[in-house]
């Protein structure tokens, strides 16, 4: 395949900035919880900790902070800041391929602070990281859990790198 062709492929794989995409993964969550019951919107860009508000008929308001990844295997993060303030992580992973698949994983903040860390030393310390080809194995349950049960589910915490 010549370069050219290369990037005709890439060009058509994705027609939408990471901006675009973070956007798109924030609505889809917010729309898929208002149709599970549970209201909810996105909160206006570059809010503090947290990018979707739902409010369920049982609960306080719950804050949600949405990460989206393309999927790939090996080293590729989800991770946020351990001082963001939300309730639940809502982890969306695209398909690497046009087939437009995704998979919507809500998880409690205590489940997600199991993360991987790095040493309390690290520039990198206040980070909570999974590798998103982990997500599946360890979350599960909580695949499409648009009305924000909270489940048994035996998370055991990463080591420290």
């Amino acid at each position: 395949m010549t370069m050219e062709a290369v990037e005709t492929v890439r060009t058509v794989r994705r027609r939408y900035t990471s901006k675009q995409m973070g956007d798109a993964c924030e609505m889809i969550v917010a729309a898929e919880l208002t149709l599970a019951g549970i209201p909810a919107l996105k909160v206006p860009d570059n809010w503090p900790g947290y990018d979707v508000i739902a409010q369920p008929f049982d609960r306080p308001p719950q804050r949600i902070s949405v990460k989206s990844r393309t999927y790939k295997k090996g080293p590729a993060f989800v991770l946020y800041m351990n001082h963001d303030e939300f309730d639940w992580l809502a982890v969306v992973i695209l398909a690497n391929d046009e087939s437009n698949q995704r998979a919507v994983y809500l998880i409690p903040r205590d489940l997600a602070d199991k993360a991987r860390r790095d040493k309390p030393t690290a520039k990198t310390a206040d980070q909570r990281y999974w590798r998103i080809d982990e997500i599946e194995r360890r979350f599960g349950r909580y695949r499409d859990n648009f009305t924000l049960a909270v489940f048994e589910l035996e998370v055991t915490t990463c080591s420290e790198n």
